[in-house]
């Protein structure tokens, strides 16, 4: 049997017919099965009694730092109420991925609905972005603190600071929103499996079928507003913190000034270093297991490490737990 070559002239047509005719063919995608770790069936349990831990760790711990801001008047100053919203989306943020997670884990697998998997990628979208501003804004909270130390109460008011809080809501909303319904705009076929432990953007690239060039290019450009722009701003603020320190005579003042920016600088390494490395690299041929690892990085550990990163490095916080741990105490005795 003989095949006859097309001339180049052709071959846009044929690239078209191709996509029309794949379009006809594949079955459309009305729901998704997630599979983690498929390959290692062994680790189903383990891993499942390990993440339900880390899980409720990460509950106690943030809701912990929620409500110990909450009611020590030592802690009502701008970073501990930027501290405290990061604390409460970092609950969110964990429980819109860790329960699913679990139970794909429990059940080696797990069926998601369409509609199911929009709804937990817009969350997951939201409450991340949330999180890139919030850290921003805690940046911008030292650099007023270090650098402009005389004027820092008169820039963060109160009013300032609800509207600094209001403005990373409603940035992470647009955000999620538009993301959302463009990535979800597109068309999945064919195989429906998610080897991942959630509906994240990569897997699900995966899954696509016909032109997405236009929806991909929107994604991106809208993930610029969020994750390089708060980067530049805390790289910013912090090239400003360094340059102040330095000219602070004692060394014993350098110090103290640099480690009241330690704790926020380690959350910020440990949060945005595992999302550079998932998102702002290649998408083809990332090995599947690597990006389960990365994954559980940011969606398991960033939330879990956050109140010990800000409580075991902060004079203030430790304080302020060990006055609560002794008001029973005091309580009793009278």
């Amino acid at each position: 049997m003989t095949c006859t070559c097309l001339q180049p002239p052709h071959l846009p047509l044929l690239s078209v017919l191709r996509r029309h005719m794949a379009r006809r063919n594949h079955t459309i995608v009305t729901e998704f099965f997630l599979t983690a770790f498929s390959e290692h069936p062994e680790w189903g349990l383990p891993l499942f009694l390990l993440f339900l831990g880390f899980y409720v760790i990460t509950l106690l711990g943030n809701a912990g730092m929620v409500l110990l801001i909450r009611v020590d008047g030592r802690l009502h100053t701008p970073m501990y109420f930027l501290l405290g919203h990061l604390s409460f989306v970092d609950i969110c943020y964990s429980s819109t991925i860790v329960p699913q997670m679990l139970a794909v884990l429990l059940q080696r697998g797990a069926a998601l609905s369409y509609t199911c998997c929009a709804a937990q990628f817009f969350l997951f979208t939201f409450f991340a972005s949330i999180d890139c501003y919030l850290l921003a804004l805690m940046a911008y909270d030292r650099y007023v603190a270090v650098c402009r130390p005389l004027l820092y109460v008169t820039i963060m008011t109160e009013k300032a600071r609800w509207g600094f809080v209001a403005g990373a809501y409603g940035a992470g909303f647009s955000s999620a929103f538009v993301r959302t319904i463009t990535a979800f705009s597109l068309s999945f076929c064919g195989d429906n499996e998610i080897d991942f432990i959630f509906c994240d953007l990569p897997p699900l690239l995966k899954l696509t079928c016909g032109d997405s060039y236009t929806q991909e290019v929107v994604i991106v450009v809208f993930a610029i507003f969020v994750m390089p722009i708060c980067v530049v701003a805390i790289l910013v603020s912090y090239l400003f913190i360094v340059v102040a320190i330095m000219r602070i005579p004692s060394a014993g003042g350098r110090a103290k000034t640099f480690s009241t920016c330690a704790s926020h600088l380690t959350a910020v390494s440990l949060f945005f270093g595992t999302l550079i490395f998932m998102y702002l690299r290649g998408n083809e041929d990332q090995p599947s297991e690597g990006d389960r690892v990365v994954s559980v990085l940011y969606t398991v550990v960033t939330p879990l490490l956050n109140p010990f990163i800000y409580s075991l490095r902060n004079k203030e916080v430790k304080e302020a737990f060990r006055k609560a741990l002794n008001r029973p105490k005091a309580s009793g005795r009278t």
